[in-house]
């Protein structure tokens, strides 16, 4: 049986740290035609996105650039790389499967 600190220690669980933890957000955008890419926006800005970049273009056989955005910095990749990306960001720890968003149709 818990006690009650222990009850209110699982309840707090630090939300402030919670808050400050971004969520990445993975879209993808129609282009023209058939044709969509894929933005990753929202990763951590000590992150070396241009190695990360490097590995994903060699993994699934895409291409990419990062983009200099207001919001931060974008990692576009051609094609519809949802779900690619989503796994190697949490397979590699980079980020955990909790803070990923997917969006998209």
């Amino acid at each position: 049986m818990a006690t009650s600190d222990e009850i209110l220690w699982q309840q707090t669980d630090f939300p402030d740290e919670e808050e400050n933890q971004t969520r990445v957000h993975i879209r993808v955008q129609q282009r023209n035609g058939r044709k969509c890419v894929t933005t990753v926006q929202g990763l951590a800005d000590d992150l070396d996105l241009k190695k990360i970049l490097k590995y994903v273009k060699k993994m699934f056989n895409t291409n990419g650039t990062v983009v200099k955005d207001e919001m931060g910095d974008v990692i576009q990749l051609q094609g519809d790389q949802r779900k690619a990306i989503s796994r190697f960001l949490t397979e590699f720890k980079i980020v955990p499967k909790n803070r990923i968003i997917e969006h998209g149709f």
